[in-house]
């Protein structure tokens, strides 16, 4: 485990640190994605999670999901191209999920990478911790918060 502000990141997990969403790979092959509790922190209460519909293809950079909260509203954007195979229908019916367990029960949606390099440009294992602190350092989230 990472310690990043305060919150314990699993480093078997792997981050966008750009969009602050994690993924985690299925033994089907399909993702798990979900926000990262510091961007949960700094977009505040989750009050709306409406997905990508299912069998919709995305592409990177582009929205999956949308999320409306207390400080912000925006889009959940994908790291990689894919086809969004589930959504969290809990998530849907209690957004509030994403604020109290980002990385268990609060997980956006299951996806089917287009390429098998999903991986390359996302942050796990050991570089966790030391990428979180340079991000945060980088004061980064300011870009996206201002916008």
């Amino acid at each position: 485990m990472a310690l990043v502000e305060g919150k314990d990141y699993p480093e078997r997990l792997y981050y966008d640190l750009d969009n602050q969403i994690w993924y985690e790979p299925l033994a089907d092959g399909t993702v798990r994605a979900g926000f990262t509790p510091l961007a949960i922190a700094l977009a505040g209460e989750v009050l709306v999670f409406t997905p990508k519909r299912i069998g919709r293809e995305f592409e990177a950079q582009r929205s999956f999901a949308t999320i409306e909260c207390g400080k912000w509203v925006g889009a959940a954007r994908a790291a990689f191209d894919g086809t969004v195979v589930a959504a969290n229908e809990e998530l849907e019916h209690r957004p509030k999920l994403l604020n109290e367990d980002a990385f268990g029960a609060g997980w956006m949606l299951i996806v089917r990478p287009a390429s098998a390099a999903w991986r390359e440009r996302l942050v796990t294992g050991p570089a966790v911790g030391p990428a979180f602190a340079a991000w945060i350092a980088a004061e980064a989230y300011k870009d996206r918060s201002e916008g």
